[in-house]
C-alpha cells in the first residue's frame, strides 16, 4: 500500500493509536525520505482526513500541541461508560488561579492574591505545576524576586485551544465566580475522551471587574 495514495487513512490509523497530539514535524518523522510525504503533503491529508470524519463519530482537532482524532460531543455520554471512576473534582481556589495565570500572564503569586482577595496556598500552585498545566517563565525584578507564572502547551491541549488568542478577551468577561463553574464543567468530562466543548463558552473566566 503506497502512504502517498491512502495518506487520510494513514494518518488516521497513526493519530488514533497516538496516546497525545501529534504536530505536523512529528507526523513527518512516521514516513521515511522515499516516499516523498512531505509537511505540505501531510497538510492537505490532513484536511482530507478532516473532511471524511464529517460522517463519523470523532473530529480532527488541532490543538495547541498539534492534531489528534476526539470523540464528537453528541456522543460523550455513551462514551462516558468506559470511565467507572468519577473524573477528579478541583476547588474554586484552583480554577480561579488557574484562570487568572491564563489571562493576566505573567503573574506572581502576589499579583494573584491581589485579584482574588484572599491568600493562595501553596498546594494550588504545586498542583498546577504537577499538572504541567502551569510553568515559571522567570522572576520579577523586584524584591523577593517572586516567580512570574504562566500556562504551558499541555494546558493548550487539554482545554482543546490552538492559542491563548482562542480565550474570551477581557471585554466578554464580568464576573470570576463564574470560572470555577466553567471550568469544573470541563474537568468533569472522564479523562482520555478527549472531546471538549467550546472553550469560549466553557473556560469563560469573567475577570474583567477585577482588572486593574
Amino acid at each position: 500500500m503506497s502512504a502517498l495514495n491512502q495518506l487520510p487513512l494513514v494518518l488516521e490509523a497513526i493519530l488514533l493509536t497516538a496516546d497525545k497530539p501529534l504536530s505536523i514535524e512529528r507526523l513527518e518523522n512516521y514516513f521515511a525520505p522515499e516516499e516523498g510525504i512531505s509537511r505540505a503533503v501531510i497538510r492537505e491529508g490532513l484536511a482530507q482526513l478532516k473532511l471524511k470524519c464529517a460522517a463519523r463519530s470523532f473530529d480532527l482537532t488541532e490543538t495547541g500541541a498539534g492534531y489528534r482524532l476526539q470523540t464528537r460531543g453528541d456522543f460523550q455520554r455513551w462514551v462516558a461508560r468506559h470511565y467507572e471512576e468519577k473524573p477528579a473534582k478541583y476547588s474554586k481556589a484552583l480554577l480561579e488561579t488557574l484562570a487568572l495565570i491564563a489571562w493576566r500572564q505573567p503573574i506572581t503569586r502576589g499579583e494573584i492574591e491581589e485579584v482574588r482577595g484572599v491568600s493562595t496556598n501553596a498546594n494550588v500552585i504545586k498542583t498546577l505545576l504537577e499538572r504541567e498545566w502551569i510553568r515559571v517563565l522567570g522572576h520579577k525584578e523586584v524584591p523577593g524576586r517572586p516567580e512570574m507564572l504562566g500556562t504551558t502547551r499541555l494546558f493548550l491541549d487539554y482545554f482543546n485551544l490552538k492559542s491563548l488568542d482562542e480565550l474570551p478577551s477581557l471585554a466578554e468577561i464580568k464576573s470570576l465566580d463564574q470560572v470555577s463553574l466553567q471550568l469544573d464543567l470541563l474537568k468533569s468530562l472522564p479523562p482520555g475522551s478527549e472531546a471538549q466543548p467550546d472553550p469560549a463558552t466553557t473556560v469563560a473566566a469573567e475577570l474583567e471587574q477585577h482588572a486593574p
